[in-house]
């Protein structure tokens, strides 16, 4: 875990002012899921994920989706080699422990729904054969607001493949002094070490997985759950999926502050990151805002 804390002072050397998103970003990875950053252009989400590739020594790459891309671009093609008289697969960027979608929502559906397989399954069919894919395996995937010209809204069913959605927002006002009078991030960034290798991330994401859930927090997560479910809050309410990635993002949290065991309090603080994609207000509200609302009504046993 001091590895991990490492990490995470770091990451915050860069990424100024916003050390809730950068800990939940740790929670998402750790929980073994993806993550979904939408935000305006400029407020540090691609170099979050660079950062957090960097401090955690994975290999990173990085696709910039537009309106051009094809589904060959992310997952490789396979091509005759005359010598050989054998198709050779050319691996595409999917291939890799840290890959950053770059504007994900600027790609038609297409495109996108090419990672499905890749952010469930963790492997990539490529003419007829199928390709495993590397260990540990994160997708942080960046989305302009649905407002802006030229972009393709995520489908229902590629935007629950992310354990969570955040927002990084503009930085504090003392935060972005810093920005104006520091050094270029880049600068900054060639110089992090890592921290642990990806072994020991994997261990952690066992470790996780371990945390234990008590009788009485299920039975908080199960009415968090049906609260969702009442009719004429949201259009629907959560799946029995997302219950799962709850959990998982609740353990995640709970690792992250040493413990072995879910509190209350893990639930709330992943709550809205994991619920707020997969839902639709029936009433025209902020699903945020009737998230929390719910969080505030719905007693713990």
């Amino acid at each position: 875990m001091q590895s991990l804390s490492q990490a995470y002072r770091q990451l915050n050397t860069l990424i100024l002012g916003k050390p809730q998103a950068i800990r939940l970003a740790f929670a998402c990875l750790i929980a073994r899921g993806h993550l979904l950053i939408e935000d305006v252009p400029g407020v540090g989400k691609t170099t979050l994920a660079h950062g957090l590739a960097a401090v955690l020594g994975l290999e990173y790459r990085r696709v910039q989706f537009t309106s051009d891309l094809l589904p060959a671009d992310i997952l490789g093609v396979s091509i005759y080699q005359r010598d050989s008289g054998r198709f050779e697969l050319h691996k595409g960027p999917v291939f890799t422990q840290v890959l950053l979608a770059d504007e994900i929502n600027r790609a038609s559906p297409k495109v996108q729904s090419a990672l499905l397989e890749a952010m469930e399954e963790r492997q990539a069919s490529i003419d007829g054969h199928t390709h495993p894919l590397p260990a540990p395996f994160f997708v942080i995937a960046t989305q302009n607001p649905g407002e802006q010209m030229g972009t393709f809204p995520l489908p229902e069913s590629q935007l629950d493949r992310f354990l969570m959605r955040i927002s990084l927002g503009y930085p504090p006002r003392e935060a972005e002094r810093a920005l104006l009078m520091g050094e270029d991030r880049r600068a900054l960034l060639e110089r992090f070490q890592a921290t642990m290798a990806p072994g020991e991330l994997l261990a952690l994401q066992q470790k996780a997985a371990a945390v234990t859930v008590s009788p009485a927090l299920a039975d908080y997560l199960l009415a968090l759950l049906e609260a969702t479910r009442r009719p004429g809050l949201f259009a629907t309410g959560l799946s029995p999926r997302a219950g799962q990635a709850l959990a998982a993002a609740a353990r995640g949290w709970a690792l992250l502050a040493g413990r072995d065991h879910l509190l209350p309090e893990d639930v709330k603080a992943i709550f809205t990151p994991v619920a707020a994609h997969r839902l639709q207000s029936a009433s025209g509200a902020p699903v945020e805002s009737e998230l929390d609302k719910l969080l505030a009504h719905v007693a713990i046993p």
